[in-house]
């Protein structure tokens, strides 16, 4: 039994902020206590002054940090990627792949697994690994190498299958050959599937919804829309991806909230039509995370696709597209509150429960509610991360 700890400050519930103190014991929070009840006697007292207490941040879509990939399939990166973004305020992530060889996948695969059993102790933890790539449309690839993209047969994915416990979500462009048997697969064994890097149809989505399909990757960003898909079908006009994650109330989606991939009118039709509840906040970042401007990779350090960080984005070497964004998720908020004007509590709820549940992780993650793992951030007015606490224990907030 460890002593009890008492954070006292302004308490980011999921609707609204109060002063009060957010008690934990054995990794767990045990009550939260109106401003002026009393404390238990025994409790280490951790006082936030005017800043915040918030639940720990869930990031489902992030590639690495600090000059670490999670692709680059060493222990390394991993501990890279993961104490940097603990630095920025995430708890718990979905580390992400890119499109890559057979080979680098099953190795990220493997090192998500040990990361998730056997956590660095300065870093978030990993819930497990977001399936990203190679399931792709060539054309909407994005920033990812096109080589490697490839359409999902039974014999290779099967093999990514036997990591089903560590998997968090898989994507796939429900309109290339084999979606529908690798997206059956997939919610046959657990794992949820979300559409990315699509051209499809808003009736291919409808049928991909009914294959298990129940999220979309960074709407707006490399997915099809009546003005793409108008090239393929002159009349009628059709919808596509876009459309569809917008109609669908059974889609959650998630958005970048950089100020750099998209404007505030876009968050604010987003946030419109989804509503916080089936809105997450992502940073997918790359690898140039708390890093100088210059150039990078996004991928791994072998065959992974050239990047560069300017002007605070990740773009691509010709500068006339965007390759990744290179920020945490405090800036995601931060930058959210700014452009759309929604409260700081919506904001954090989109960056803890939302995700949480998203993920399946609702019920003991996402939000500072009696009983759920005792993941505390305290941050000072501007929402700079001051600590963090994970399952009641403080990380230390290093820099390899």
């Amino acid at each position: 039994m460890t002593r009890p700890l008492a954070f006292r400050g302004q308490v980011v519930l999921p609707d609204r902020i109060v002063r009060g103190t957010v008690v934990s014991r054995d990794g767990k929070i045990a009550a939260i206590l109106a401003e002026g009840e009393a404390a238990p006697a025994d409790a280490t007292v951790i006082d936030a002054g005017d800043g915040y207490l918030s639940p720990g941040w869930v990031d489902l879509h992030v590639h690495g940090g600090d000059g670490g990939d999670f692709m680059d399939g060493t222990v390394d990166s991993f501990q890279k990627g993961v104490r940097s973004h603990a630095r920025h305020g995430t708890t718990r992530m979905a580390i992400t792949t890119t499109v890559a060889t057979h080979e680098q996948i099953m190795a990220t695969l493997g090192l998500a697994r040990e990361f998730r059993l056997r956590p660095d102790p300065h870093g978030a933890r990993v819930l497990g690994a977001h399936f990203y790539g190679p399931y792709f449309r060539y054309e909407a690839r994005g920033a990812h190498p096109g080589g490697p993209i490839r359409p999902p047969v039974e014999h290779e994915f099967l093999q990514y299958l036997t990591f089903a416990e560590d998997l968090v979500t898989a994507t796939i462009a429900p309109e290339i050959p084999g979606a529908k048997e690798f997206t059956v697969a997939c919610t046959a064994r657990g794992v949820r599937t979300n559409v990315g890097h699509s051209w499809a149809t808003f009736d291919q989505m409808t049928e991909a919804i009914g294959w298990g399909v129940r999220h979309v990757d960074h709407l707006f960003c490399a997915m099809s829309d009546k003005t793409r898909l108008r090239q393929f079908q002159m009349y009628p006009m059709q919808g596509g991806v876009l459309e569809a994650t917008l109609y669908y109330d059974e889609l959650t989606t998630e958005v970048i909230a950089d100020g750099k991939h998209l404007d505030a009118g876009l968050l604010k039709l987003a946030l419109k039509f989804k509503g916080p509840d089936r809105l997450a906040l992502v940073t997918d970042c790359s690898r140039a995370l708390d890093m100088p401007d210059g150039d990078y990779l996004i991928g791994p350090m072998d065959g992974g696709e050239p990047i560069m960080k300017r002007d605070g984005v990740g773009m691509m070497p010709d500068g006339k597209a965007l390759g990744s964004s290179v920020e945490g998720m405090d800036h995601m908020i931060r930058t959210f509150v700014e452009l759309t004007g929604a409260p700081l509590w919506m904001a954090i709820r989109m960056a803890s429960l939302t995700p949480a549940r998203i993920a399946g992780r609702g019920d003991d993650l996402g939000s500072l509610d009696v009983g759920k793992q005792a993941d505390v951030l305290v941050l000072d007015r501007n929402l700079g991360v001051q600590r963090v606490f994970i399952d009641a224990v403080e990380i230390e907030l290093k820099k390899r």
